[in-house]
């Protein structure tokens, strides 16, 4: 079994509402061993960029079963841009690449530790039930929220947007979806080695504004407690 490194708890004796994401890689077993671990390299590698966003608190990314994995997220209202984030960076390795996602928002009381696999609030195993609703055969979306309402029908948009995504759409996507939104596009063009026009084009193409746009108003919605 394999052991997240520990970066630190969030630390805190007061009940209070986590979100959790629980994802599996799609057909694992036909990417093979060596691309299995690539997928999770660029899932670390999203989640430690994604601890930014929660004010430096880890998301204490853990894998479980082979091909599972699993974070908890401080700031549960950007729980819809981290599973974007998490497709994205793997869309960006090759349209192969993907994962499955439960997502479920609930509170917790004392710490949360650097392995997942211990966790025994409601919140991690609703997040469990909302990934195998996602993996049935009648889901819509790879991406599913154990809450209905605006969280699951803002996941089924982001959905059909990120189907259509190239690889090249997707890793400059990701670029541009953090909620700071620091990088100029004359970065992401010096980061990826391109021109800025090329990069704005792709990233129009890929409907990047309009997520952005709708990303921030539910996130909004969720701090009044309107969605």
């Amino acid at each position: 079994m394999y052991f997240a490194p520990y970066i630190g708890c969030i630390m805190s004796d007061k009940t209070r509402k986590i979100a959790v994401l629980t994802g599996d890689l799609v057909n694992s077993t036909g990417l093979g061993p060596e691309k299995v671990e690539r997928a999770f390299v660029a899932l670390e590698d999203c989640a430690e960029m994604q601890a930014e966003w929660m004010g430096g608190q880890s998301l204490h990314f853990t894998r479980h079963r082979g091909d599972g994995w699993q974070v908890a997220l401080a700031e549960p209202k950007y729980a819809l841009r981290s599973a974007l984030c998490f497709r994205a960076a793997l869309r960006a390795l090759g349209e192969e690449f993907d994962s499955y996602i439960g997502i479920a928002e609930g509170e917790i009381k004392g710490d949360v530790g650097p392995d997942l696999n211990e966790e025994t609030a409601a919140v991690f195993s609703n997040s469990g039930s909302a990934l195998e609703t996602a993996k049935g055969k009648d889901a819509l979306s790879k991406t599913h929220s154990f809450e209905k309402g605006y969280a699951e029908s803002t996941a089924l948009l982001l959905d059909l947007s990120l189907e259509s995504w190239t690889t090249i759409q997707a890793e400059t996507a990701l670029k541009m979806l953090p909620p700071s939104f620091a990088m100029t596009l004359t970065d992401v063009a010096h980061d990826l080695g391109r021109h800025r026009q090329a990069v704005a084009k792709t990233l129009r193409a890929a409907g990047v504004a309009h997520i952005r746009e709708a990303l921030t108003n539910y996130e909004f919605a969720k701090d009044k407690d309107i969605a």
